[in-house]
């Protein structure tokens, strides 16, 4: 049986910020991840279900325009139930949990963050998710 190369893992980032979108993408590419981007619920959708290979993980700014981050990692993982959650955003994540946005295991990384703080993030998100040999 041969060895497969292993892949980059493919991170989908989903905010509205132009700016932020490109400096995650920027940053998450210079450390060896693939990534995808979406500026909003709609297009995060239409790529979970047009890319053809797997989504290891979405990044999803909580406070999407529209329908927000939580109802989208929903139907996202919906679509792709092997696919991780990391959710940014500047509330904390124990007022987040009490208006019922995420649930009190979601993985939360707040702003301003640095992107070891995210990559830590993204790090337990595919090790929780690593196939057990």
């Amino acid at each position: 049986m041969s060895e497969v190369p292993q892949e980059r893992p493919t991170v989908l980032v989903v905010d509205d910020e132009e700016d932020l979108r490109d400096i995650v993408r920027r940053m998450l590419e210079r450390r060896g991840f693939a990534t995808l981007m979406a500026g909003d619920s709609e297009q995060a959708i239409e790529v979970c279900r047009e890319h053809p290979g797997v989504i290891d993980v979405l990044i999803t700014d909580l406070g999407l325009p529209g329908v927000g981050g939580g109802d989208l990692a929903q139907a996202a993982t919906g679509l792709r139930p092997e696919m991780g959650v990391v959710y940014i955003s500047g509330l904390p994540k124990d007022i987040a949990v009490s208006k019922g946005l995420i649930a009190e295991d979601a993985r939360l990384v707040m702003k301003p963050f640095t992107s070891e703080v995210l990559l830590e993030a993204l790090r337990a998100i595919l090790a929780e998710r690593a196939p057990t040999m």
